[in-house]
């Protein structure tokens, strides 16, 4: 069974993070040329919040909002619920559907190893589909040697 950590190790992943005092204009900048729907604030080492796509609507988009103008402290979500990389991928989903949340920042202690999303472990799931319905298509169509 794969860990949350394994999934950040497995990736290689780029820590992707802007400082609070970010506009949102740039921070959207930011997420859309590296093709991500959330971003980690940080200071200094540690992860202070969240900001999202669903951020960038809700609080800003849907109120009329200056994204030039509003900085990603102003509406970051900074209640994270964050997963450890020995949590299982089961534990991560029931995380992030709890917190009715795309994204797991997962901590060791807390050091920021990587974020997750539930495209990752969704991934992870069809994987081990895949491999289950090779077993059983090998365990099916073997024939056994005659004697």
């Amino acid at each position: 069974m794969k860990t949350l950590g394994s999934i950040v190790k497995d990736s290689a992943r780029d820590l992707y993070s802007v400082t609070a005092d970010t506009s949102v204009y740039d921070a959207a900048i930011y997420m859309t040329e590296r093709n991500i729907g959330a971003v980690t604030i940080a200071e200094g080492e540690r992860i202070v919040g969240l900001f999202s796509e669903r951020d960038l609507m809700k609080r800003v988009i849907a109120k009329d909002l200056d994204p030039k103008q509003v900085t990603v402290r102003d509406v970051m979500t900074t209640e994270l619920v964050t997963g450890s990389p020995d949590d299982s991928c089961e534990e991560g989903l029931s995380k992030m559907r709890q917190a009715n949340s795309r994204h797991l920042p997962i901590l060791e202690g807390t050091r920021f190893l990587g974020l997750i999303s539930i495209r990752d472990l969704l991934q992870v799931e069809v994987d081990e589909q895949a491999e289950e319905l090779r077993m059983l298509n090998t365990y099916i169509h073997y024939i056994p040697p005659t004697y």
